[in-house]
């Protein structure tokens, strides 16, 4: 798969080094759109289509696709499905390095601040939402519009049973073979993602056993995978029911069960009436809102006063 147009990676970066200092100018937080949900549910796609209604860049919040490689696995959108959408964080980090819930807020940081220099809209998309809540905690500077598409877990099973077979025929495989560790060391960079362990054991063998034996050990290595992404879809679901429900996020839910339930052009339709248009007058709206004035680095009564008659014109239109 060819991969879309990529900004240069970011080196270096020293924690908290975005957050505004005291003696910053006060500026309007930033509005960044989000969109949540489970593995499998349409994230990159969504945030593609709204990319291509408002003037926006999309930042990759995928702990496993922010990795160069494992196009197969981990089904990285492709340059055409990018259409022409610049996407940042997606394939850039070396297999082997860790990439951790700080590395993603430094550069998800930079990123956004550069997107919104270029007068876009930071178009926030992927299942890991440990990084997701990190960053909302962690950059202070930012207005965020939580969009979460939701399908109902039964019908998303058979989805991701039948999207892994697709995978399987596509080269799924080959595209894990090139990661095979031999030392079974799957607990760093690249090689934890789902559809890399599972393998294990089919690669060990196929040259050992004969031609049955490797076909059952290989069945045995999808029907694994596809449990495992099931599995990390109920995860992902809770985790964004914890943030709503105990943290107190604001989640417009987009229902996307019955375009699940229906296939090619009705799909589609389905899919541009349930989850696009209301996404889109959503985002719409958000962004059409006064931005906020950020106060939470203000610690001094002449700040605050200084800052007084921006909070007044803010609200007042």
């Amino acid at each position: 798969m060819v991969m879309s147009k990529q900004t240069q990676p970011f080196q270096d970066i020293p924690a908290g080094r975005l957050k505004m200092d005291i003696f910053s100018p006060i500026r309007p937080k930033e509005k960044v759109v989000v969109v949540m949900g489970a593995t499998g549910t349409g994230k990159s796609r969504l945030s593609i289509d709204l990319a291509t209604r408002f003037p926006a860049e999309i930042i990759n919040s995928d702990k496993i696709q922010v990795y160069k490689g494992l196009n197969i696995v981990t089904n990285k959108v492709t340059e055409e499905e990018c259409r022409g959408i610049p996407h940042h964080l997606l394939g850039i980090i070396d297999p082997d390095q860790e990439f951790t819930a700080r590395n993603f807020c430094d550069m998800a940081s930079l990123a956004i601040e550069q997107i919104v220099g270029r007068g876009q809209v930071p178009i926030i998309a992927g299942g890991s939402n440990s990084y997701i809540e990190a960053l909302v905690d962690d950059y202070d500077a930012s207005n965020f519009c939580f969009l979460w598409v939701d399908v109902s877990m039964p019908i998303l099973h058979t989805f991701l049973a039948d999207r892994v077979d697709k995978m399987v025929q596509s080269g799924m495989v080959e595209d894990a073979l090139n990661f095979f560790d031999p030392s079974g060391n799957y607990s760093r960079g690249i090689r934890k993602a789902t559809g890399v362990p599972e393998f294990d054991s089919y690669f060990r063998t196929r040259e050992l056993v004969d031609e049955e034996t490797q076909a059952k050990v290989l069945q045995q290595a999808i029907q694994e995978i596809k449990d495992n992404t099931c599995k990390l879809g109920c995860r992902q679901v809770e985790k964004i029911h914890r943030l709503r429900n105990i943290k107190g996020w604001k989640l417009h839910r987009l229902n996307a069960t019955e375009v699940f339930r229906k296939r090619g052009k009705e799909a589609d339709e389905a899919w541009e009436k349930l989850v696009v248009r209301p996404s889109a007058a959503i985002v719409n709206q958000f962004l059409h809102r006064p931005r906020v004035v950020s106060t939470s680095k203000v610690s001094s009564k002449a700040t605050v006063a200084a800052i007084a008659p921006a909070i007044m014109a803010a609200a007042t239109h």
